[in-house]
């Protein structure tokens, strides 16, 4: 596609660990919000988002990291700045 820039947030409840919100910013955002409002609508929480299969290399597994991200386990995040 040739794009570089762009984002996913996954809001998760802290207590229950439930999705309460999903953040897609960047090229063909349009075509992965299904996949969070289906997360929400099912009561999903940010492990199951996570633990789905997402086929590789896709634009949904930006999701798949940014589930995984809640908890730290994402293996393709940005290191913090110093």
């Amino acid at each position: 596609m040739g794009e570089i820039a762009g984002m996913v947030k996954v809001v998760a409840d802290e207590a229950t660990d439930r999705v309460l919100g999903v953040h897609i910013c960047g090229a063909h955002a349009a075509d992965l919000v299904h996949e969070g409002a289906l997360a929400i609508k099912t009561g999903c929480t940010s492990a199951q988002l996570g633990g789905m299969i997402h086929a590789h290399p896709t634009l949904a597994e930006a999701i798949m990291e940014a589930a995984e991200d809640v908890h730290g386990v994402a293996i393709h995040v940005p290191k913090p700045s110093r």
